[in-house]
């Protein structure tokens, strides 16, 4: 196995950058694909053929869908995930361009999902390709690329099906989304909430002579926007978030009073957070408790392309690992040995790390190209430069790790 110190660092980046064109050329494609949650499958048939045409040792399609390819034969499994969903295309007239057929220049590659989330899947099947070709894959590892689905409806539920219906559990995880250059090593979890209220209709024109429910869920929806202002704040994390992001609400017709409201709350759980205190803060909002409101957790069931059924509660636990551990410092030292000292951070969104590091204990860590920022927003770009700066830290950081925890 070629040791650390015998890394060729700029050799690396140049093999990376022989293969500019190919990834820019493999990323228009999978966005010309397209694909929402459960729409995936032409994106996971053209992932699939991408790395028999690179040489991956061995490559299939899981139960739900998902992608998946090995190089090497290692016991050590170090996978790399990038989801393949995307969110749709929102407002078409915010686009300066079609948001499949997208664009390039010297720089960039435009279209939905270029940063959110494919740019990151092509730079990790690349990533196995640069090393191969370098001679750094060994008998000490397996390199592992997961292009998974439905993260955009479920983060991580793809990884819940991977380990607990099939077995699959990495050594540790490289996520693939977008991290601004950083390395990032932890994000606040999340879960959805909803809240409903009861009323009694009556004709518009004598409103006293029932029970409305939107004016019940108005005083709610006050107390949950002060609610936010006073939640946990963690050193690192920063600080837990709760907001409306939907409301509902039944009525005979538009000349009646309401008799049923409910409100989907989108609360972000910072360390030390738990499901069970998010839900508690709302049951004791004095208005729910005037109210009767019922407060509950959603839960997700979806049919996956492949016409699997799955499904989970929706609560994504929180993750963070510390700096100094073996995988998050391996990609430090990558990093380091490629482009300088990095940046350590922490995402804003929630990942698929959900799943593994926050339900499974698997140690997670973010590396991937492209800027949060263009994530859901129209005219979403990917720099090319990402592309092949991330393909190369990932060819490097198996060797790192393995080095470093098998001595």
């Amino acid at each position: 196995m070629t040791a650390i110190a015998e890394i060729d660092y700029a050799k690396v980046a140049e093999v990376a950058q022989g293969y500019r064109s190919d990834m820019v050329a493999f990323l228009r494609a999978l966005i010309l694909n397209k694909g929402t949650s459960c729409q995936e499958e032409a994106k996971s048939r053209l992932i699939v053929a991408e790395m028999e045409k690179l040489g991956y040792t061995r490559t299939r399609i899981d139960g739900l869908g998902s992608a998946i390819g090995y190089m090497g034969d290692g016991p050590t499994l170090i996978a790399f995930d990038g989801h393949i969903d995307t969110v749709g295309v929102g407002n078409i007239n915010n686009w300066n361009f079609d948001p499949f057929e997208g664009m390039e220049d010297d720089e960039v590659v435009g279209g939905r999902g270029g940063s959110d989330q494919l740019g990151g899947v092509v730079s990790a099947v690349y990533g196995g390709a640069v090393a191969r070709d370098l001679g750094l894959l060994s008998d000490k590892y397996t390199y592992m690329v997961t292009g998974t689905v439905q993260e955009e409806d479920c983060d991580g539920m793809c990884w819940l099906y991977l380990i607990e219906e099939e077995g699959v559990k990495p050594d540790f995880i490289v996520s693939t989304e977008p991290t601004d250059h950083g390395v990032y090593r932890g994000h606040r979890g999340r879960m959805e909430i909803r809240v409903d209220v009861s009323g009694v209709s009556c004709h518009g024109s004598a409103p006293e002579r029932g029970d409305n429910a939107i004016y019940k869920m108005a005083e709610i929806l006050l107390e949950v926007r002060e609610l936010n202002d006073r939640l946990h704040v963690d050193d690192f994390l920063g600080k837990g978030t709760v907001t409306t992001s939907e409301i509902f609400f039944t009525s005979p017709s538009r000349c009646a009073v309401a008799d049923s409201c409910a409100i989907s709350l989108d609360r972000r759980l910072t360390w030390g957070e738990t499901w069970q205190s998010a839900i508690k803060e709302i049951e004791d909002l004095p208005s729910v408790q005037k109210w009767g409101a019922k407060v509950s957790m959603y839960e997700y069931h979806a049919t996956a392309w492949t016409g699997k059924e799955y499904g989970q509660e929706c609560f994504f636990p929180t993750w963070v690992n510390d700096e100094s551990d073996p995988h998050v410092a391996a990609v430090i030292e990558a990093h380091r040995g490629l482009y300088g000292e990095p940046h350590v951070d922490k995402w804003t969104f929630s990942t698929n790390l959900v799943a593994t590091a926050g339900r499974h204990g698997i140690p997670g860590v973010g590396f991937g190209p492209g800027k949060e920022a263009q994530a859901h927003a129209p005219n979403e770009l990917q720099w090319k430069d990402d592309l092949v700066r991330c393909a190369a830290l990932y060819a490097v950081v198996p060797t790192i790790y393995c080095e470093r925890t098998q001595a």
